[in-house]
């Protein structure tokens, strides 16, 4: 009895397999074959005669590979997928040339299909590589590659170094292409490719060198019927006078396009290229296509919900039970006072924790104040009671606001002593703002010397300060904003908008002595910057020289002639003498003075890099021995012996 019941239950489920893959519903033309391997090909293209809408889209099964590959009739290009929003993906050759000449391609994509400009991109691979596409003899498009990178894909999975890329023009039927080296005598051992690919998948490639043994690549093709062969349903009517005309209406339940594409309407599925391709979906059959939360009813193109029986409907989808809408009234009102009792206790709640939010970010501040050495500060600028107003104290939330809260984007520059953003304050004035790293007491000592100083000096080639802000947890500055950067940037990378001419060398030379000289010499009280480098000299919108950057600067009275310190300062730039004694003079800021203007001579930097003729890394030492042997001539800038004179 057991074995009779199993049996019967198993040909039910026959039964009903059998019933379900009968109510598939086929893409294909009615009669014509579906599938060709993996690949479902449905209608407008058909496999073998009379079952696409037009011999262009007419595919050849060839079962002779295992699994069967599909191919375009019209051109023979394997067909990957098809989609019927307009576009098929094909195998499409590479070109690949190892040899010295300029191997050309050409791929015909006939007149229903083109290129398509936005799903494709045209890459070239390979070293110093030249790939153009040319249309109608016109070059229309192409790239090139370098030989100066050791990768090929970045962070973002995009072409560059060894391999290019470049969009294609929009309606390009056939590529024209060619490939070539730029350097055909030094890179003629090398093969290079370029080819046409769908940009998706290529950026899904793990290792784009994996292009180069493959002979096809992926690449999208954008298809449209053409005009004869009407997406609409074709039908017969009778005109004036009697005459029968064949006219294209548009099928039921599908929408087309003038551009020969269609699709089928909101709450139908199917092929809209077939009569009656369009059939209803069942929204009910799954939950997920439909919210209806007791009952759901299909109908043509859509569905509606209902409740059960002792239910109400409320609204398109919901349901509540007869009996609460006769308690409804003292519901809502209990309702009602329970929720106004809560948003005034949450309101009590809410205005209690935003006071002690409020006190503790009020001591908070105050404790960074003390910290950041806004007592110091105070009892250092009371020395200087002339210039105390120069100096003003700015609140957090002001330069929160002015730096877009110190976001990435606004970072000038960093360095051992903080990180510098660029900010807009509230009248609009451009400043930088450097937050300071404060790791110890030495640290806070170096800004508030920093302050001290600087609101003493006023000379038209010293950065000038604004103020300053001690309430947050590292001590923030406010500069004024110093726009082209640094004297190091514009000697060791070179800029073609402003060239480092022999008159803008000696011009800079000359406001930085001149900087230098005020400190020393014309200030209240004398300065030693202690820190006098390139990357320390900025250049503003009229390239004028800015000294920048007095941390580890001191103030000296009138009658000290050096100071005895702990060495700081730049390697490269340091007087030998301070770095053997520890005795900081004008003398040494004047040394190193020196070393920038021997920068500015030979456009070297001060740590020279290893050469096999001189084993000499100090661009000092190096500068001397060529002054020794006569040889000074040897080492300038090219630039300078075009423009200076000798003499000079």
């Amino acid at each position: 009895m057991a074995q009779h019941l199993l049996l019967c239950m198993m040909l039910a489920l026959l039964v009903f397999a059998f019933e379900a893959s009968g109510q598939e519903r086929s893409l294909a033309k009615p009669g014509c074959q579906q599938r060709c391997g993996s690949l479902i090909v449905s209608y407008p293209f058909g496999i073998g005669a009379n079952c696409s809408a037009d011999t262009k889209f007419e595919i050849r099964c060839n079962s002779s590979f295992n699994p069967p590959k599909a191919f375009l009739e019209d051109n023979n290009l394997e067909v990957l997928q098809i989609s019927p929003g307009g576009t098929i993906q094909v195998n499409n050759p590479v070109l690949s040339n190892c040899g010295n000449g300029s191997n050309v391609q050409q791929v015909m994509a006939s007149g229903s299909f083109t290129f398509s400009d936005t799903e494709n991109r045209f890459t070239a691979l390979g070293c110093e590589t030249l790939g153009v596409l040319t249309q109608q003899g016109f070059n229309v498009g192409g790239c090139i590659t370098f030989c100066n990178s050791t990768t090929a894909i970045n962070s973002d999975k995009t072409c560059f170094g060894f391999c290019c890329q470049t969009r294609i023009p929009p309606l390009l039927n056939a590529i024209n292409a060619s490939v070539r080296s730029v350097d055909a005598i030094k890179y003629q051992n090398i093969c290079r490719q370029a080819f046409v690919a769908d940009q998706n998948w290529f950026k899904n490639l793990t290792n784009i060198f994996s292009v180069r043994s493959r002979e096809q690549v992926p690449a999208v093709l954008d298809w449209r019927l053409p005009n004869r062969s009407c997406t609409y349903q074709k039908a017969v009517f009778v005109d004036d006078n009697g005459d029968k005309i064949e006219q294209c209406v548009e099928k039921e339940n599908t929408l087309c396009t003038d551009e020969g594409l269609c699709s089928c309407s909101e709450g139908y599925d199917g092929n809209p290229y077939l009569p009656n391709g369009c059939q209803d979906v069942d929204e009910c059959a799954d939950h997920s296509r439909n919210n209806c939360e007791q009952i759901c009813n299909n109908m043509q193109g859509s569905y509606y919900c209902s409740c059960r029986d002792g239910w109400v409907s409320v609204g398109y989808n919901k349901c509540i039970k007869e009996a609460f809408i006769k308690t409804a009234p003292a519901i809502i009102l209990i309702a009602c006072c329970a929720g106004l009792g809560g948003l005034l206790l949450l309101a009590a709640t809410w205005w209690l924790y935003k006071v002690i939010i409020r006190r503790k970010k009020s001591k908070l501040k105050e404790k960074f104040f003390k910290r950041n050495g806004g007592l110091l500060l105070h009892q250092q600028m009371s020395s200087y009671e002339g210039n105390v107003e120069k100096t003003k104290l700015f609140t957090s939330k002001e330069l929160e606001k002015a730096t877009d809260h110190f976001n990435v984007d606004r970072i000038l520059g960093q360095g051992g002593q903080g990180t510098v953003y660029k900010g807009m304050l509230t009248d609009g004035k451009i400043v930088a703002v450097k937050k300071s790293k404060i790791e110890d007491e030495t640290k806070l000592e170096h800004f508030i010397n920093e302050v001290v100083i600087l609101s003493q000096i006023n000379h038209r080639n010293v950065v000038k300060l604004h103020g300053c802000c001690l309430e947050t947890e590292v001590p923030l500055l406010v500069y004024e904003f110093i726009p082209n950067g640094t004297l190091f940037e514009y000697i060791h990378d070179r800029n073609e908008n402003f060239p480092l001419t022999w008159d803008v060398r000696v011009r800079v030379a000359t406001e930085v002595a001149g900087a230098l000289s005020y400190l020393h010499s014309a200030a209240s009280i004398p300065i030693y910057h202690r820190d006098i480098k390139s990357s320390n000299i900025l250049l503003d919108e009229k390239h004028r020289a800015k000294v920048a950057d007095f941390g580890t600067s001191r103030n000296i009275s009138i009658d000290q002639t050096h100071l005895t310190t702990r060495v700081q300062g730049t390697f490269g730039y340091l007087d030998p003498e301070y770095f053997q004694t520890s005795q900081f003079t004008d003398k040494s800021d004047v040394y190193s003075f020196g070393v920038v203007l021997v920068e500015l001579l030979t456009g070297e930097r001060p740590i020279l890099r290893p050469r096999l003729d001189d084993q000499e890394r100090s661009l000092v030492a190096h500068f001397v021995l060529a002054m020794e042997q006569g040889r000074i001539f040897d080492i300038l800038d090219s630039q300078i012996l075009k423009e200076g004179m000798k003499e000079c």
